[in-house]
């Protein structure tokens, strides 16, 4: 299974600079929310990994505990 399916058809998503699904035609963005608090993280990147920080609890998220969700993006210019 992906890690990356529309929340719609299931279907793998694709990446064009953001998350498209060519069966629905929707792009989407990912975020990540705070296993504790469920606020939206920070997504920090360097050196080709990524970490995320939640600014209310004020700590880094393991990856592995964060809830993804994809949101549509309605416009794209």
């Amino acid at each position: 299974m992906t890690e990356n399916q529309c929340p719609k058809c299931s279907s793998e998503l694709e990446w064009d600079g953001a998350y498209h699904c060519g069966s629905c035609s929707t792009h989407y963005k990912k975020i990540g929310y705070c296993p504790e608090c469920s606020a939206e993280l920070e997504k920090l990147q360097a050196c080709g990994s990524a970490s995320y920080f939640c600014n209310t609890c004020n700590e880094l998220k393991s990856k592995s505990r964060v809830s993804f969700v994809f949101q549509p993006i309605l416009a794209r210019d």
